[in-house]
């Protein structure tokens, strides 16, 4: 069905008919004292902002972390970003995906095959669901109520590690995921590509924009000095990509498509305005390898293993589908006494929906009826007794509506006080979050690990939530950079945050917390650092951090925020005789207040617990020339759980996270000989052994992955084959207890086609 109809329309684009197209390019002013030759080469060719295209592998500029355009390695903070090369060079087609190579970020933990998810841990804590923004505005979730963005859509993706409360308001204390949408470029644009992979799931995608008016950045550009009189500036960008077909497991497959429209306004020098919204839908039916048992995953069961391309789901029953839609702006003033003003808002609505059972452990077996599970049996973590393997299988039916609007604001000067000159940020941000959460569920008939059985009826499903949620933060925050005696540069931030929360429940369901609170909390950061002329600069810095957590206490009030703080130290490294970017870090990150469970009846939660998480992060990207580029990044994480209700798990690893993580890549392009034209990629990753449960009773051993790709480039077109997990290996990403671990990505090979003109 899905393929059919992805078919026809690769077929019609690719007999479309495009005009031909002339590009533009400009160069950023050069900085320092470098030659004109080394202006041309690096500075010149690079032309970068903090939000525009990376020049190869290696960002200079960044706005995360800061919320103005400065240098990444004037920022205390470890930053990593990934942009449009390298997502390109390694066919990324899902956030996560592109997160496989970045210092201190653990992609897919819970296992490869999740289309309409995107998970990772960053600096050992979960983050995906508070710790994710959409051009410096919040994109908060709760449940099953999150948005997802399509990589094509993004110039470059920001990872902040660390506490960022201080700039953001309340999010994930490890740190968190900016990612940056492509805006309207000068000049025309007219990109398209196609591909398909070996699950028969293909794509179209295509990028077109043009600019018209007389304010190019030639001659004159917002905060830049006046332009002479010319016409308006107008440019626009609409991006779009559709995808489809089968999954790497039996049965699954999805349809899916995405188109962000954009438009640039720019009447004078002083002012700049863009519009955008951003249109997505997405019908699948669920993907397997997941929710599977640890015997007959990682360790063999009585049988062996479960195969990992099994389906242990309805085919006419799965279903996972959603909408969504955002719409904002942003908008830029100077003022005449060179005070900016900064604004940007967004509004957006997800309508998402899911059915079907998934398999949770071993069925405890019927000894009265052979092959049959105990009706409510609970699972059991190993088939001792189940001559038939059958899986215990649970039924879901979800339904999340979510309606949600960001807002920052924000003023900023330069200026001198002495000897002293300041980079002064002031601002207030605001985010409404409103999800209306409908979940049922009951018992799924079971089915056997070794040969499933599919269209056996399946028992109903009871609603045990039923939760209208309302969450409004407002925060306000001030920083100042300073930088003195040649090379100093201290970074104080300030901020106060206040959040309302309110979740509306029926009695009846007693899993939908039914409840009024607010919080406030102030937090701060502290940072200095010293630059010297050969490109190092070290650092240290100070920050803390809150987390407003969903749910209520056994007297029915507001859990607490999670609060916490994290030292960091380290060298950041931009030498002056090439093109890279060296960093080293170290930390220590406390979170306190976390929710925990008591081991013992009855089985009543608090907020005793705390974790810390401390580590080494080394990560390098360089452009040793035009056609080589590298990468690569070490991870080593040493967590202990320090406070909890269970004294059997103190002094423990916490579960999921692997203590070690590494990774390289490196990328080479023929400009001579019988390979001209033709550029080679290969990668490593390494994923270190993890725990299956904070008590620290089983493992998940740990990994070695290669990917590769070979393209070949002309002008205006190009093809290239990529393959993830060259040498299909099997391995299990993580494990959440006995009965619930998942499958990493198969081997995947992707083939592609562009053109441009």
């Amino acid at each position: 069905m899905y393929r059919g109809r992805l078919a026809a329309f690769l077929l019609g684009s690719a007999m479309a008919v495009v005009p031909p197209l002339t590009t533009t390019s400009h160069a950023q002013e050069a900085q320092g004292t470098s030659t004109e030759l080394d202006t041309i080469s690096v500075e010149g060719e690079r032309g970068e902002a903090g939000t525009g295209p990376v020049n190869g592998y290696v960002a200079t500029q960044t706005t995360t972390g800061m919320k103005t355009d400065v240098p990444i390695v004037e920022i205390p903070q470890s930053i990593s970003v990934i942009g449009r090369d390298e997502i390109d060079d390694r066919k990324a087609l899902k956030l996560d995906e592109a997160l496989r190579y970045t210092a201190g970020v653990l992609s897919a933990p819970f296992g490869g095959p999740d289309p309409d998810t995107d998970w990772f841990f960053i600096r050992g804590f979960q983050a995906t669901q508070t710790g994710v923004f959409l051009d410096n505005l919040s994109l908060y979730s709760y449940g099953f109520g999150g948005f997802q963005v399509d990589p094509f859509l993004l110039e470059r993706i920001e990872v902040l590690k660390g506490p960022a409360s201080v700039l953001y308001g309340g999010s994930n204390p490890g740190g968190i995921v900016n990612m940056i949408s492509k805006r309207p470029q000068d000049g025309r644009l007219r990109y398209v590509e196609t591909g398909i992979n070996n699950f028969g799931n293909g794509y179209f995608e295509f990028d077109i924009g043009d600019s018209f008016g007389g304010l190019t950045p030639e001659k004159g550009v917002v905060g830049k000095a006046p332009a002479a009189p010319a016409d308006p500036y107008w440019a626009y960008r609409i991006t779009g990509r559709i995808a489809g077909g089968g999954q790497e497991t039996d049965y699954s497959e999805d349809f899916r498509g995405v188109i962000m429209p954009q438009v640039t306004y720019r009447p004078n020098d002083q002012n700049e305005l863009t519009v955008y919204a951003v249109f997505a839908a997405m019908d699948q039916v669920n993907i397997g390898g997941g929710f599977l048992p640890y015997y007959g995953t990682v360790k063999n069961a009585s049988f062996g293993k479960i195969p990992r391309d099994a389906y242990f789901g309805e085919p006419d029953l799965d279903n996972s589908r959603y909408t969504q839609a955002m719409i904002g702006y942003e908008f830029e003033h100077v003022f005449e006494n060179d005070w900016t003003f900064d604004s940007s808002a967004r509004y957006g609505h997800l309508d998402k929906r899911e059915i079907g059972p998934y398999p949770w452990g071993y069925c405890n077996p019927n000894p009265q009826v052979p092959n049959e599970c105990l009706s409510g049996g609970n699972p059991k973590p190993m088939p001792l007794d189940n001559p038939a393997n059958l899986l215990y299988r649970i039924g879901f039916e979800g339904n999340s509506v979510v309606d949600s609007f960001s807002t920052d604001n924000h003023f900023g000067k330069e200026f001198s006080t002495g000897a002293i000159d300041h980079d002064l940020l002031i601002g207030v941000d605001y985010t409404l979050y409103h999800l209306s959460n409908v979940q049922a569920s009951g018992g799924g008939t079971p089915i056997s690990a070794t040969d499933p059985i599919y269209g056996v009826p399946q028992g109903p499903t009871f609603i045990y939530m039923d939760q209208m949620l309302t969450q409004q933060r407002v925060g306000g925050y001030v920083q100042d950079q300073m930088r003195f005696g040649g090379g100093w540069i201290l970074t104080l931030n300030g901020r106060y945050d206040y959040v309302d929360t309110d979740s509306e429940s029926p009695p009846q369901y007693t899993f939908s917390p039914n409840y009024k609170s607010n919080d406030s909390a102030t937090t701060g950061r502290a940072g200095l650092a010293y630059e010297f002329a050969n490109g190092l600069t070290p650092y240290v810095s100070v920050s803390s951090f809150f987390n407003p957590v969903i749910g209520t206490t056994v007297t029915n009030e507001g859990l607490e925020p999670e609060k916490g703080y994290q030292y960091e130290a380290g060298l950041k490294y931009q030498p002056t005789f090439m093109d890279a970017l060296f960093t080293a870090s170290v930390f220590q990150i406390t979170k306190q207040n976390v929710l925990v469970s008591d081991p013992s009846p009855p089985f009543l939660s608090s907020q005793i617990g705390e974790v810390r998480s401390s580590g080494l992060e080394l990560e390098a990207k360089a452009n040793i020339t035009r056609n080589f580029r590298v990468l690569g990044s070490l991870t080593i994480l040493d967590m202990e759980i320090t406070e909890d209700l269970d004294e059997a798990v103190i002094g423990k690893f916490p579960m999921l996270v692997p203590d070690v993580t590494a990774s390289a890549w490196a990328n080479y392009k023929f400009d001579q000989g019988p390979l001209k034209d033709v550029s080679l990629g290969a990668g490593v990753r390494y994923i270190g052994s993890s725990w299956i449960d904070n008590a620290n009773t089983a493992q998940v051993p740990s990994v070695t992955l290669f990917d590769a790709a070979i393209r070949y480039e002309r002008e205006t077109w190009g093809v290239a084959l990529n393959v993830n997990n060259v040498f299909d290996k099997v391995y299990v990403s993580g494990c959440q207890g006995l009965t619930s671990c998942g499958y990493g990505d198969s081997r995947t090979i992707t083939l592609s086609a562009h053109y441009k003109w």
